[in-house]
């Protein structure tokens, strides 16, 4: 089973819930319909990765999120996330109406910084991602469609979060492929405060 780390203590999720097509930008950028509720889809722990892996057998895209740690049904902590996928296959499934899992959650396709225990106020929250020193992506709580609290209750209405499982909250414009040597940077602040950075070489 793989753990994550929060706080220097290492813990298992049973499961990463995402959030798809939560930033109209992104959803503009892959001439996406606009969802009239959440898309909601699930990672299983075998997903779950310190390391970043370019697709070996076809294009590997990086997601970058905002995660949570919940415990209790309520945020415990944060961290940075990728969200990775296979473009390609994620498009010929939707428009055969079949399901992404085989787009998403594959094993290695939840790449994670290290989480930090977060009591503040999530409307502060916002991320950056650098690929080779360009900053590629940044988002924050206020270009969510669905803001957390809203998405932890409506998954709520029809699944349980156990302690220590992860939600990714969807990513804003500008994903892109992933390639062998790529140097990844992530950072979650909260506020003007630089809470986490996290670097990766991709494999």
């Amino acid at each position: 089973m793989n753990r994550i780390v929060v706080d220097g203590v290492k813990t298992l999720p049973s499961k990463v819930v995402c959030i798809g097509r939560n930033y109209v930008e992104h959803i503009l950028e892959l001439n996406n319909e606009m969802p009239t509720q959440a898309v909601i889809f699930v990672k299983p722990n075998s997903a779950v990765c310190d390391d970043i892996y370019a697709g070996a057998d076809q294009a590997v895209h990086y997601e970058a999120e905002i995660s949570f740690v919940i415990s209790d049904a309520q945020i415990s902590a944060v961290g940075f996330g990728l969200d990775l996928t296979k473009r390609g296959l994620q498009s010929r499934l939707k428009e055969k109406g079949l399901p992404w899992e085989r787009a998403k959650a594959f094993d290695k396709s939840a790449v994670f910084s290290e989480f930090v225990s977060f009591s503040g106020k999530v409307e502060q929250l916002r991320l950056e991602l650098f690929i080779n020193e360009h900053l590629i992506q940044q988002g924050d709580y206020h270009l969510m469609i669905h803001k957390p609290a809203e998405i932890i209750k409506e998954v709520g209405a029809f699944m349980s979060f156990s302690d220590d499982d992860i939600l990714m909250t969807g990513t804003p414009k500008g994903v892109g492929q992933v390639f062998p040597g790529d140097r990844f940077e992530g950072r979650i602040y909260d506020g003007k405060q630089l809470i986490i950075e996290k670097h990766w070489t991709v494999i």
